[in-house]
């Protein structure tokens, strides 16, 4: 018969598992990792010869692209790079690693993938739905129905500067762009086909505050800051349509949110099987899926912004992150990624997760293929999702 340990001994056994830890390491958040399913293989991606092999490394399939996740970064890009970026703009600014990423990835993306349209999603733009009163046993009962926008902008998408107290030149920005309103009623189907109401919405209709002093209508500092590095001052070969995410912040919401428009990624036939069938090129969907977001957005608390200056909370779920993203099952991954907001350092690096939330909708784009690591910058990675 095994003689029980003592209470004693127990404790002094702990505390010996303990002390072999590493310091910013939980017991909860490593016995987690212990039993945490299989992940792939990633190596840091954090320097261009890096980031330019994983790019290169990226399946040329114009038939089935992949979805993104994109860091979009903050208007410290396109500071003007004389002025002073302060400790954030030195990681963050024009003269930081994520802003020379964004400007090897989009020239490689629409060589590599040919685009017909990019479709993006922006934590700048959440919509709730619409309201839905209904009289019932002379109780006035109010339902909210949630509902995605899209953006109809016709021949020129405006902007909208969302961002307040920056000098006058930030307030001077171009970004040239269009929109088509084939492929934003093709979204609006494809949302009403899943049973989830949605609309479009135009020029005339203002989606928010402007930083220039007035409400306004446009795509948001979210799309045109990076997409300004990624493609320069005018992309008008393809049309860009903005959609709004979910504002539950509910990681399933947005899940399916992404995975409702999944169909646009690939090209449903070969033109030739088409004609085979005797059908008519209804569509070609062949659109690039972008949803931008930030892994870390805590702005009371800028040190958590930089590799340098974070806290090991920061680095510990910037791991986490990690590990979930790359876990090979794709279910068991899902329920990783959607565990992320349980995390112990989630609050410290999302007081508010609007910023968290556009990972799940690329996520749920790319459902069922594998994870590519594009770039693991710490708080701007870049993540392809059904490659």
């Amino acid at each position: 018969m095994v003689p029980m340990l003592s209470l004693a001994a127990l404790m002094l056994m702990m505390s010996a598992f303990v002390a072999f830890l590493p310091r910013s390491t939980s017991i909860v958040h490593f016995l987690s990792r212990v039993h945490s399913p299989p992940t792939m293989a990633v190596q840091t991606v954090t320097t261009q010869p890096e980031w330019r092999k994983a790019i290169e490394a990226l399946p040329s399939t114009p038939k089935n692209i992949p979805a993104f996740f994109l860091a979009h970064g903050s208007p410290f890009l396109v500071f003007p790079k004389s002025e002073d970026h302060g400790r954030l703009g030195s990681y963050s600014g024009p003269t930081g690693p994520l802003a020379s990423f964004l400007k090897d990835f989009g020239p490689a993306l629409l060589k590599k993938y040919e685009p017909k349209g990019i479709v993006v999603f922006s934590a700048h733009w959440e919509t709730f739905g619409t309201r839905l009163g209904l009289l019932l046993y002379n109780l006035l009962w109010i339902f909210i129905i949630p509902q995605r926008v899209v953006t109809d902008y016709g021949d020129e998408n405006p902007l909208l500067m969302d961002y307040y107290g920056f000098q006058p030149s930030m307030y001077e920005l171009k970004f040239k762009s269009k929109g088509d309103s084939k492929l934003s009623q093709r979204i609006v189907q494809l949302y009403h086909e899943v049973g989830q109401s949605a609309r479009t919405t135009s020029k005339l209709e203002p989606r928010g505050e402007d930083g220039r002093g007035f409400e306004g209508p446009g795509l948001d500092h979210g799309v045109f800051v990076p997409f300004k590095l990624m493609f320069g001052e005018e992309l008008t070969g393809i049309p860009i349509v903005q959609v709004s995410i979910d504002s539950s912040l509910s990681p399933e919401k947005n899940w399916a949110l992404g995975k409702a428009v999944a169909k646009l990624r690939s090209a449903p036939f070969d033109e030739i099987d088409l004609r085979i069938l005797n059908m008519a090129l209804s569509r070609e969907e062949g659109i690039l899926i972008i949803s931008g977001g930030l892994t870390f957005h805590n702005l009371r608390d800028f040190a958590s912004f930089s590799p340098d200056t974070c806290k090991p909370i920061h680095r510990e779920f910037d791991r986490a992150i990690f590990d979930a993203v790359t876990v090979v099952d794709a279910d068991k991954r899902k329920e990783a990624m959607v565990n992320l907001t349980q995390h112990p350092g989630f609050r410290a690096s999302h007081p508010r997760e609007e910023h968290f939330v556009p990972l799940y909708v690329a996520a749920g784009a790319g459902e069922g293929g594998d994870v590519r690591v594009v770039t693991s910058l710490y708080g701007a990675p870049t993540f392809a999702f059904g490659v």
